[in-house]
């Protein structure tokens, strides 16, 4: 038997001898190396509880901060820096950083400590914070000089000036790059533990202002799983004075050198030897603008209250949909600079959206239940939207045709290499059930739906008795007369992971959670179907969602699958996948939801909960993710 593959840990071929390291750098590499590799090379010192005692010693020392003020960890990785602030009770601490993987992971660590730090998932350039919120901003453990020009470098700055307080306080912790560029190590190798070891070359760019490196990291038994290129710039003293300087601040400090220890004595790289900086943001409190014009009229498409709906239990909206509805609405009424035209009169849509063309922005796709109330026709509406040239959020209508088809995403993932459960096809004219070509227990799904539609406990079967009425049921009870689903059916973690923006520029990867059936009695199937979502007397409505706490490289492969599978399907501004992870505890993709449910009880709400992200948060991180990407390829 050969040795099982593990797809979270993905083994690679090294590209061999590299004469000029500079040129295998990526612009944005950073987007892509803080991952669990990162923990692995860098924990030595990143993972060292006692050298981050230490550093926040130094930065109390030097910046004498109360325990109330609101002070924000900029670039914060892991979160070790603002989590021993938290744990020494400091209350107001936030945490920014761009690496998914580092953000969930502080956000655990978080949990696991009983802390108060908010981290989020975000870019340094583009603060979404409000002008003048934070006492005192920091960058630790050499966190800045990562971006290829120096202007970007700036612009940092300028965000932190923005979001300081008037007298705010700036604090870097950086390499000092004259030391640096005269000590660097051009080779290197080391064992990170009794598995891994990596090797390490370096060189100055061709402008001699970065130091450019490439790290091998190889397991002993499996071969190598990272070949990296990354560069960082090196800025003296007086030269990282200056840029603060320009960027607007005043009286700029020099404190004492850090001298890093390492557990492992061996390489430190950039973290060798590093200088601490501060500076105050000396200026006037912003004013106050008054609210003038609204900036930005959006139509709310949403499905048809008046109108009947089959996948509705009693076939047409209920209290708890209007309920929905309202929550909605009073979240989007308190998102400032929008006005909200709601428009949910099907046989009239046409003619409202001509009406209002003129006013709108863009509209703000809610409509999943589709044209007319009819699932077969959601993607109806966005291909009425692009008729009329308007601008929308989510899926096109070709992202939604694609994943309305659950065999073809599985199709889609098997040749991206993403594991997917045993399943096979059977079509409206195949009578013969008894030829089940996998091993039970399978289940039993409409291969077009949505909603969980024809998804009970009597889609999962045991036996060819059961199989054969789960078929007949879903033909002849819901009169469904297309292709039929049959998959393996797994009863490991019920995953599901949310991404709102649009990889690969600018997205956030919502916490992951897991369905909850601890509470569910043994006779019945571990899954989340109709029941769950529609029937209230079903024991089925009390499951709950959880933080689904995988281990390291479970989660990183998921995330990577689920980026890659967001582009690969042409999936915008939100989706959710869906997985289910087998006996071995590899995930495998049951379904991918381009604009998926977005009530405020729903997955993507409870994922964005777990981040500190409200519902109303939610809602306008997926505006603005639509309004980032229409203003850059707008309908033409």
């Amino acid at each position: 038997m050969g040795r099982k593959k593990n797809p979270a840990l993905k083994i690679l071929d090294t590209i061999g001898p590299v004469s000029n390291l500079e040129s295998y750098v990526k612009s944005e590499w950073w987007k892509e190396i803080f991952n669990a590799n990162y923990l692995r090379t860098d924990g030595d010192v990143v993972e060292d509880s006692i050298l981050t005692e230490k550093e926040i010693d130094t930065f109390i020392e030097i910046l004498k901060p109360q325990k109330d003020m609101k002070i924000l960890d900029l670039c914060c990785g892991q979160g070790r820096h603002s989590l021993e602030f938290s744990n020494r009770g400091f209350k107001n601490i936030f945490g920014i950083d761009r690496s998914n993987y580092l953000i969930n992971r502080a956000r655990h660590l978080n949990r696991e400590k009983g802390g108060n730090v908010i981290f989020k998932e975000g870019d340094a350039r583009k603060l979404r914070f409000p002008t003048d919120t934070f006492d005192i901003v920091y960058m630790a453990g050499n966190s800045f000089g990562y971006f290829e020009t120096a202007e970007d470098d700036k612009a940092v700055l300028k965000e932190i000036l923005r979001i300081l307080k008037p007298s705010g306080k700036l604090l870097i912790d950086i390499t000092d790059g004259k030391y640096m560029k005269d000590n660097f190590q051009s080779r290197s190798w080391e064992w990170i533990d009794k598995n891994y070891f990596v090797c390490r070359e370096r060189s100055l760019s061709a402008d001699n202002n970065r130091l450019i490196s490439r790290e091998v990291i190889t397991h002993a038994h499996k071969g190598v799983i990272a070949d990296q290129f990354y560069a960082e710039r090196l800025y003296s003293k007086e030269e990282i004075s200056d840029i603060i300087k320009i960027a607007g601040f005043t009286n700029i400090k020099h404190h004492a050198d850090i001298i890093t220890d390492s557990q492992r004595n061996m390489d430190l790289g950039m973290m060798a030897k590093r200088i601490i900086i501060t500076a105050n943001a000396e200026k006037e409190w912003t004013p106050i603008r008054k609210k003038t014009d609204v900036e930005t009229t959006v139509a709310v498409l949403m499905g048809d209250p008046t109108i009947t709906d089959i996948i509705k239990p009693s076939g047409k909206f209920d209290d708890d949909d209007f309920h929905t509805i309202n929550e909605l609405k009073n979240a989007l009424k308190n998102i400032k600079n929008y006005n909200f035209i709601f428009l949910n009169h099907h046989e009239s849509l046409i003619n409202d959206l001509l009406k209002n063309k003129n006013k709108i922005k863009y509209a703000f796709n809610l409509c999943d239940e589709g044209f007319n109330n009819k699932a077969t026709k959601e993607l109806h509406v966005p291909s009425l939207l692009e008729m009329l040239d308007i601008e929308y959020t989510g899926g096109s209508p070709q992202c939604l045709a694609y994943c309305y088809d659950k065999s073809l995403v599985r199709g889609i993932a098997k040749e991206m290499d993403i594991p997917t459960p045993q399943a096979f096809f059977i079509n409206p004219d195949v009578t013969n059930f008894f030829e089940v070509q996998i091993d039970f227990p399978v289940i039993v799904k409409p291969n077009f739906g949505d909603s969980s539609f024809g998804i009970t406990q009597k889609s999962v079967c045991r036996n060819i008795k059961e199989f054969e009425e789960a078929i007949l049921w879903v033909r002849n009870r819901l009169g469904y007369d297309k292709p039929v689903l049959v998959e393996q059916f797994l009863d490991g973690d019920d995953i599901s992971v949310g991404i709102i923006g649009n990889p690969p520029e600018s997205y956030t990867v919502l916490p992951i959670i897991k369905e909850d059936y601890s509470m569910l009695p043994d006779e019945l199937p571990k899954i989340c179907g109709y029941e769950a979502k529609w029937d209230k007397n079903s024991p089925y409505w009390k499951l709950k969602s959880v933080p689904a706490n995988l281990p390291e490289e479970t989660e990183r492969f998921l995330i990577a699958s689920c980026v890659k599978l967001f582009e690969r399907l042409e999936c915008r501004d939100y989706a959710r996948f869906d997985w289910r992870l087998d006996t071995n505890k590899t995930p495998r993709l049951l379904e991918a939801n381009p604009n998926p449910g977005w009530c405020w009880d729903g997955h993507l709400a409870k994922m964005a909960k777990l981040s500190n992200i409200s519902y109303q948060e939610m809602l306008k991180m997926i505006l603005e993710a639509a309004q980032n990407r229409i203003q850059k390829n707008p309908i033409m």
